[in-house]
């Protein structure tokens, strides 16, 4: 009778098959024994039992399954019972499902997909994580019978088991991997030590990640040697830890720090008189954070010692005090004017300055008139090519002789000094020694500076404005000794102290300084006054003038914002005395063809008060050259 019934299960099967390739399977209490029977012929596969299971099995189906899930759900019965298939050529061999992997399971490449119903072996690459982490994490998803096996060496896993389970695992193990992936990002610590700021984020760190995820953990590891802390996990977690350190990374406000300033334009020696008198002035909360600063001349540096905080406000004090300084180059006259020559000179040629002193100069200078050949190289230089006339044409006609033409080059706020002169021997005192067999007197002597003494100290205002503080000291020889009874020389001393605003170009004439003098002049009858013994008699006569002389000085400052402008300065003024040569030329031809300048001056005057504009000087000086031209 059961005979029977599971041929018409069969009959039926195949009619169905046949004609959808789909079963309809419906069976209850059935043998397994049997149910292998007839999967054997509903698959047309050979299958070979050696092993007697034991037990039954019902299917409840109320839809048609296909022919190959009829195999998968043999494979489901035969698992139950701690069995299943392996292929063996043509034929299908029930096993015990431990000693499938013994019996030459197919072998999948690395990364192929797997598929079908028997068990297979494939390796799968574990890339983010630890192998064996990994691997105790999906041991779950293998079925009870499987395999697994780990490689530390090269973070493989072996795994014996159904295609489906095998799928599964290495979708998985895909998403760990990629959730999990570390990177390595080494930062450099800039201010504070790499140490202590490990130790804030390991701290900080446990409350920002669970630890106990290996995934979100991150190590934080210190590299004493760079100051740099080193962070490994995955990217979103490194990215918030490196927002912290940027935080973090400020130089402790407890700790003294050494820092070491090279100054570059100013004299360690000033800046740090000027420091120490700012850090006198201080009050601090703490005594503990006032700095100490101190000077290395050697290196021409400022060492300071100090939290970092005070040292910032030191560093910004030092720049401020080590910036290239203006420098001002001086070109000075020294001019000895003789009064009676001036007046002679005055008197000829007209000119209403009379006695040429220091405020004759100017008159004299402004009679000049006339346009320079060309003032654009200096602001002030068409007022200095006046000035510049007047002195020649006085020193050409014997009234004027130029002492000395220094130039100097001063540091702004630096005093800076120019000496001309003699050094005179003046005794100090006499010893008569008695010890010697040859009694004699020993005396003693000291030098003293007898001249001009030119002292300046500048303070630049801006790039195009100076004040000068001018301190002139004249010193005579007015008796060398032998016309009095000491025999010891007389000396006079006049100084003049003033100070002066002046542009740049622009010149400023320092006078009172005079000497007075008497000059004996001896007058002879031509020939008859050199006969011996009575021509200086009956034919010669002496007399005594008294004669005065004004030493003046005049100084024209330019100012040097940056030291490579003073090759260019020297070149322009070189260019100056050129033009200014031209100049006299031009200014002493029109003095000699008219005697005296007032005319055209008078002429210019009329010529102007037609025009109505008679104190515009530039009209006045095109004016002059007109009529120089055409006398």
């Amino acid at each position: 009778m059961r005979l029977i019934k599971l041929l018409i299960i069969a009959l039926l099967l195949m009619a169905n098959l046949e004609a959808r390739q789909k079963v309809n399977v419906k069976f209850s209490n059935l043998q397994i024994n049997d149910f292998i029977k007839l999967i054997s012929k509903i698959t047309n596969k050979n299958i070979l039992i050696t092993h007697k299971i034991n037990g039954t099995v019902d299917l409840v189906s109320t839809a048609p399954i296909y022919d190959t899930e009829v195999l998968g759900i043999l494979m489901s019965v035969l698992e139950s019972k701690g069995y299943t298939l392996v292929q063996k050529g043509s034929i299908l061999e029930v096993i015990r499902s431990v000693d499938a992997s013994k019996h030459n399971a197919q072998v999948l490449i690395q990364g192929k997909r797997a598929k079908g119903t028997f068990m297979v072996t494939q390796i799968i690459k574990v890339k983010g994580e630890n192998v064996d982490i990994v691997a105790a994490k999906i041991r779950y998803l293998i079925s009870k019978t499987a395999k697994l096996m780990t490689m530390k060496e090269s973070n493989l896993m072996i795994v014996t088991d159904y295609p489906a389970n095998i799928e599964t695992i290495k979708r998985v193990i895909k998403d760990i991997d990629t959730n999990n992936k570390a990177i390595v990002e080494a930062i450099h610590i800039s201010n504070a030590e790499a140490k202590k700021i490990q130790l804030k984020l390991q701290a900080i760190s446990k409350t920002l990640f669970n630890e106990k995820v290996a995934g979100q953990k991150v190590h934080i590891v210190l590299d004493g040697n760079t100051n740099s802390v080193v962070l490994v996990g995955i990217q979103k977690n490194v990215d918030k830890l490196k927002k912290l350190i940027k935080t973090l990374d400020v130089e402790s406000a407890a700790s003294n720090g050494v820092k070491i300033y090279s100054l570059n334009n100013s004299e360690a020696k000033s800046v740090l008189a000027s420091l120490k008198d700012i850090i006198s002035k201080q009050t601090y909360s703490d005594p503990t954070m006032k700095p100490n600063v101190s000077a290395s001349e050697e290196i021409n540096a400022i060492i300071a010692i100090g939290v970092p905080q005070i040292l910032k406000g030191i560093k910004k004090v030092i720049d401020a005090l080590d910036r290239e300084k203006y420098q001002v180059y001086v070109q000075a006259r020294i001019i000895e004017i003789n009064k009676k020559n001036s007046e002679a000179i005055g008197v000829k040629y007209g000119f209403n300055g009379g006695a040429i002193s220091n405020g004759g100069l100017y008159t004299l200078a402004g009679s000049f008139g006339g346009t320079p050949p060309s003032s654009a190289l200096f602001k002030a230089s068409g007022a200095n090519f006046g000035l510049g006339a007047a002195l020649e044409f006085l020193e050409q006609k014997g009234a004027s002789k130029a002492i000395s033409n220094p130039s100097i080059l001063c540091v702004n706020n630096k005093e800076s000094s120019i000496y001309v002169g003699k050094t005179i021997s003046i005794s100090t005192g006499s010893v008569t020694s008695s010890t010697s067999s040859i009694p004699g007197v020993t005396k003693s002597y000291k030098r003293k500076d007898v001249g001009l003494t030119l002292k300046i100290k500048p303070r630049v205002s801006s790039s195009d404005k100076v004040t000068l503080d001018i301190e002139t000291t004249l010193e005579n020889l007015l008796d060398d000794g032998s016309n009095n009874i000491s025999g010891q020389p007389v000396t006079s001393k006049q100084k003049v102290k003033t100070q002066a605003i002046l542009r740049h170009g622009e010149s400023v004439i320092i006078g009172g300084l005079v000497k007075k003098y008497d000059l004996e002049s001896v007058s002879k009858v031509p020939f008859l006054g050199n006969i011996w013994l009575i021509g200086d008699w009956l034919f010669s006569s002496k007399s005594v003038s008294a004669e005065e002389d004004s030493l003046v000085v005049i100084l024209t400052p330019y100012v040097i914002d940056k030291s490579e402008k003073l090759s260019k300065l020297q070149q322009d003024l070189g260019k100056l005395s050129h033009l200014q040569q031209q100049y006299n030329k031009k200014v002493f031809k029109r003095i000699e063809k008219n005697g005296y300048v007032d005319t055209l001056f008078k002429k210019a005057d009329k010529k102007l008060d037609n025009m109505g504009i008679k104190e515009q000087k530039t009209q006045k000086d095109e004016i002059l050259d007109e009529e120089s031209e055409e006398e």
